[in-house]
Formats: C-alpha cells, structure tokens, sequence
C-alpha cells in the first residue's frame, strides 16, 4: 500500500465473513473496528518506514538529479554510466536537511493512509453488505461460476478504491508538494491547514485533485490487471489436487500484482507529475519542468523522451534524457 489505500492489495477471493443475526451484527462491528484500528496502525508504521524511499522516488520522478553520474557497471557487468542509487540519492539529503529531512510530507502521508484505510473498509462493507442482501432476497439459489465471483469481488474493491483514492487525493497533492519544496528550498508547504489554504486561494477546488484522473485510471487498470490475471493462472494453469496448489495460488496473486503495477507505473508518474505541475514550486515550474496543459500532454512528453519509467527503479539508473539536471547547470556556470 505505499503507505496509500490500496495500492497492489488483492482481494479477490476473499470471504466476507458478514453475519446478519441480532448478536452476529454486534459483534461483527466491534470486530470491524478493531480491525480497522489495526489496520491504521500497520499502516501507519509502514508509512514511517517506507517514508525514505518514497521521498527519494519522488524526487526522482519529477527529474531532480542534484548528483552527478559516475561509472558503474550494469546487472551485465559492462561498465556504464549510472546516476546514483537510493542510498547516495538520502545521503546527500540528510547532508542538507539532516536525517529529519527524509522525512518531509509524513503528515499528510500518515492522514492520507488513516481515512483512506476507513473510508476504503466502510465502502467495501457497505458493498458486501447489499450484495448479500440482495442474493437473500433473490429466488435463485444457484451459486454463480467462479469467474462471475472474481468479477463481483474486484468490482467492489475497485469501488471503495476509488471512493479512498476520491476523498484522499488532495493529502495525496500535499504529500508531494511538501516533498517537492527541497529542489527549490521553499516553505511553501508547511503544514496540512496551511497547505489545504494555499491551495484553495491560488487554484481552488480543482487544485486539490491535480494528477487524480491518471491515478485513477492507473489504480483501476491495476487491480483488474492483478485480478483477472491470477484467475486466470489458477484457474487454467495450476492444476487442483496437488497439496501445493494452495500456496502456489497465493504466490501467483503476489506475481500478477507486481506485473500489473509494473505496467500501470507510467499511470504513477504522470499523476504526481501534474500533482505539482506549475504549482508554484521550482520544480513545478519551467526552466526547471514544463507546464503541462492536461495530463495527455505529460505523457505524449514523456514517452517522446523515453522516460515513461522514469524513478521505476532506484538502482542501476541510466541518465534520463529530456532536460538539464542540477550538476550539469552547476558544469555549465
């Protein structure tokens, strides 16, 4: 999950595990608050934890490159040159920022996880919810075939996804534009109130969901991706029977997940490349960064430029082309 809502979460398959007598109902709130807390809180200390990389992928992303390549050797063990990986990539932040540096946009992280864990379960067991209500109510109790299953389940996710993705974008916009501010050294963004204000004064409403339709689509795309994929491999290329089978299904839903999110990654980039688009920030900004009109025009960009995976991968990172980073500027002057 990113520290996000769903993010490579797969779910289809997945019992309900509603009851609907008197004291089941009861006692299955008590249990969905508790998991709910629980789930705040792995989440939570995930986010911490995973706060670093993203930071660094981030800024990688939008094409910040403040360090100079130097000469490596390649997965192949030819010699190429490489621009510096994750580590040299935060030791050079906490250089300028101290190791508190690595953590800047964690608020808005941490809030955006929160809701976004409450708002994604309460829509998901509305959603369970109406559907075995209707099956109770309905005449035919035949059971449906097990692709129509896969459909229902990932059509419910893929609603309270959405409805997550909706109501958490603008920390989303927050996060990365707190992060951001460390090309230009800005204070900009400095807190989540004052954030949400300056945002509303200078683009209104619409400022809160800059980047949202390549997110969602990329979202979307993923988990059907992800889905229908490990159904497919269960269903046709392992073979029932085995005592292994099991384990091997659950392995193939982690494989279809990464594969889907490696395919919808260009979605990724695109929505927090005009998450902080001609925001007001440097590296939002030309000469910097291009103004993008919409988000087709940041992809036709990017793909005429060949960096359509750019931040993919924070090792073994070839020189993205395109535009002249921070140590070349630094050569030229």
């Amino acid at each position: 999950m990113e520290g996000e809502v769903s993010e490579g979460k797969v779910t289809w398959g997945r019992q309900s595990g509603f009851s609907f007598h008197p004291l089941g109902g009861a006692r299955r709130g008590c249990s969905s608050m508790a998991d709910t807390a629980s789930q705040v809180l792995l989440g939570s200390g995930l986010t911490v934890l995973s706060q670093p990389l993203m930071y660094v992928k981030v800024l990688v992303q939008v094409g910040y490159e403040p360090l100079p390549p130097t000469l490596g050797r390649n997965i192949f063990g030819r010699q190429v040159y490489q621009l510096p990986g994750l580590f040299a990539y935060a030791k050079h932040i906490i250089k300028v920022d101290g190791r508190a540096g690595l953590f800047k946009g964690l608020t808005p992280r941490l809030c955006s996880g929160a809701i976004g864990t409450v708002v994604h379960g309460k829509v998901l067991q509305h959603c369970q919810e109406a559907d075995h209500a209707e099956e109770q109510g309905s005449n035919c109790k035949e059971p449906g075939s097990s692709l129509q299953q896969v459909i229902k389940e990932t059509s419910q996710e893929m609603i309270a996804r959405s409805a997550a993705t909706l109501v958490t974008h603008p920390f989303h916009v927050i996060t990365l534009r707190c992060m951001v501010q460390f090309i230009g050294r800005e204070t900009k963004y400095s807190g989540v109130f004052s954030s949400f204000a300056t945002i509303y004064r200078e683009e209104g409403i619409l400022g809160f969901f800059a980047g949202l339709i390549p997110r969602l689509l990329g979202d979307i795309l993923s988990l059907w991706l992800c889905n229908m994929l490990a159904y497919l491999i269960n269903t046709y290329a392992l073979e029932n029977g085995v005592s292994t089978m099991t384990e091997m299904k659950s392995y193939s839903q982690a494989v279809t997940g990464f594969f889907a999110t490696m395919l919808t990654y260009p979605f990724v980039l695109v929505s927090n490349l005009m998450a902080v688009n001609s925001c007001g920030l440097a590296g939002g900004l030309p000469p910097y960064a291009p103004v993008y009109p919409s988000w087709l025009d940041c992809w036709s960009q990017l793909r005429r430029e060949g960096n359509m995976n750019r931040g993919s991968s924070l090792f073994f990172r070839k020189v993205p082309t395109g535009k002249r980073y921070v140590w070349e500027e630094k050569r030229f002057h």
